[in-house]
Parts: structure tokens; sequence; C-alpha cells
């Protein structure tokens, strides 16, 4: 990520980047693209990829890499350097708006390397998987790849945004013996100081106040992933652990509350200002079986609504924000795509596994 500082005050160039953003918006793969790949061999994806706007690091990593391999490293390449890019062009409070954002990233990889000491992954799998678009120095990453436990990485982060909730979080682990204190204190700690020293009631229509509205939207989504799979679960875990602060659609007494009751959850959402938004989710969540249909139709959604915003208010943080998440799904839907053929899954398979709008 570049290391460059932006202000929080004037100076942002929205016209700017938001001009590059929609030319980079416009050569993201559709949902015609992946109903293409899902019908083709690993080697065919990858050729396809070769014509696209992936050409540059699928020549630059051919000679080292082939078949699936080839194409994730493609892919994170390519994500790695357009969101470099968004920082790369963006001045004042915008580049800081970024900035935050893209720690997402950092939350990401230390995930993926603890999963990764937690199964006894190794090395090259854990490193296959990491997408260096956050704030972490090279240095660290490699610190946190080298490390050779769970406790270690901990220590390792002490200096960071996530040192003091992951620290209290292992104790927890240690106890249970499973990772989900952990991934949720690192979303905890991301989301948090993601909104931290913003103005609590800003302007609708000004800068910061889309930029809260879009944060706000994500942390609500998040406490509603999170309480749904708690209400599906039925394990006795208090909620309140596992809540957000900072969203608009729940506080965390009635969290508690609505995740020992599916169906009063799923009728506070339809109630919410988030009903229109969500009412295919909401279907698909009522119709499932799992949560796993509900969770890419949550997904969806998320992204639709960031379009709308985006398209709302065309000269904001909206459409920068809007493209993160599209350009994040298309190297999710690539990847499984990927991935699903080389384990032998056919193209309905697939597609089950998939974010399409």
């Amino acid at each position: 990520m570049s290391s460059r500082t932006g202000t929080s005050g004037q100076g942002s160039n929205y016209e700017y980047v938001i001009a590059r953003v929609r030319a980079r918006s416009a050569s993201l793969f559709d949902d015609d693209d992946y109903r293409k790949l899902v019908r083709m061999g690993t080697g065919e994806i990858a050729r396809f990829m070769e014509e696209t706007e992936y050409e540059t690091e699928m020549n630059a990593l051919g000679s080292r890499y082939d078949g699936v391999d080839l194409v994730e490293y493609a892919l994170n390449r390519n994500l790695a350097k357009h969101f470099d890019d968004l920082l790369r062009w963006s001045e004042g409070a915008l580049y800081d708006y970024i900035a935050r954002y893209l720690r997402k990233f950092d939350v990401w990889n230390v995930k993926t390397v603890i999963r990764g000491l937690y199964s006894d992954a190794e090395r090259t799998e854990v490193e296959d998987d990491l997408i260096r678009a956050g704030e972490f120095t090279d240095r660290r990453i490699e610190d946190l790849l080298n490390a050779g436990s769970i406790e270690e990485v901990v220590e390792l982060l002490d200096d960071t945004i996530f040192g003091d909730t992951l620290a209290e979080a292992f104790d927890v682990y240690e106890e249970s013996g499973v990772l989900v204190p952990l991934e949720n204190a690192l979303d905890r700690a991301f989301y948090e100081t993601l909104l931290s020293g913003l103005p609590d009631n800003p302007e609708i229509d000004s800068p910061t106040g889309l930029y809260v509205e879009f944060l706000e939207t994500e942390v609500d989504f998040r406490n509603l992933r999170n309480a749904l799979r708690l209400a599906r679960s039925g394990a006795d875990i208090d909620p309140s652990e596992y809540f957000i602060e900072g969203g608009q659609l729940f506080d965390a007494q009635e969290v508690a509350q609505l995740s020992t009751n599916l169906d009063q959850l799923v009728s506070a959402v339809h109630e919410s200002k988030y009903g229109d938004d969500l009412d295919q989710a909401l279907s698909a969540l009522e119709e499932a079986d799992n949560l796993i249909d509900f969770e890419r139709a949550l997904d969806a959604a998320l992204l639709e609504y960031a379009d709308r915003l985006s398209n709302r208010y065309p000269l904001s943080v909206c459409p920068v924000l809007s493209y993160v998440l599209a350009k994040e799904r298309e190297v999710d839907n690539i990847r499984a795509i990927a991935r699903g053929r080389e384990a032998g899954l056919g193209p309905d398979e697939i597609e089950q596994e998939l974010v399409i709008l």
C-alpha cells in the first residue's frame, strides 16, 4: 500500500479519482463472463484471463505458475495494484477515507495466517491466499507468515489497532479452542476504528456523511450476518460479545434478544430501512436450509446498496467504495470458479458459490 498520508481537511480530488474509477469499473467482469468461466477448464480460464485486464499479471507470472496457482497469484497481484492506484491517485480526506477502508485486507491476512496455524497448513498455502492491499508492510506480513503459533501472531500485532482486542480474545480462544473469538475481535477492531474520529451526526449529503452512511450500512450487515449465524446455531453464546458498534439497525441488547428468535429477527429487518434492499435475501433465508444462500444474497444486497449510493451521489467517496466491493466480488468469484473446476465441480454447483447480482 502507498505510504503517502492524506489530510483530514480539504483538498480532496473527487472528480479526478471518480473518473479513473469509472473507467476501471467498465472493465470488471459481468455475470455473463462468470457463466462462461464456470464451463471452462482451468487452462481455458487462464487463457480467457490473458485476454482481459489481467493480461499483465498473467504474463508476468506465467513462467513460474500454471493452472489455479497462476490464476490465484494473478488475481491477488491485480487486486493489490488496483487498490494501491486508488491511494496513489487520491488526496486529502479522500485518501484518508480509502486508506482506512483498505485495512480490511489486513484483517483478511491476519485471519488467513491464524487459520493456517490452526489447521497446520503449509506456509505456501497460506501465502497464496494473502492479499497485499492493506496497510501492513511486506516485513510485517513476512513476520506473520513466519510465526510459529497463534500466540506469536497476537504478540506481533500488539502495536496495531488490533492489539488490545486481539489479546483479550486470545484468552477466550485458549479456553474454547475455536477461532471465532479471534476472528470477531479482528472485525470489531477494524470497524470500530474505521468509524472512530468521524462526526456523530454529519450532514447526510456531505462527503463525511456519505462515508459514514456507507460504513454504518456495512456494520449493520455484518451484525445481521453474525446475529443470524447465532440464531441458526442454537449455541449458548452471548450475542453482545459479537456485536460491532457503529451501525444503525440494532443495538447490542436488540441483537441479544433477536438472536434467539429467527422469525422475530427476519421481521425486524423487513421493517427496517433495509427491508426493500434485503427482500430477496430474506426470502432466500426463509427458504434455505442453511445460511450460505442468505449470506450470498446479503453480499449481493450490499453491492446493490453501494451502487445506489454511488449513483445518487456521483461526486463522493461512494463510487470509490462501491468499486472496491465490486472488485473484491470479481476476484472472489473468479477464485471460486477456478478452485471449483480444479475440484471437479460442475457448472451448476460452482454457480451456487458465486455472488451474482
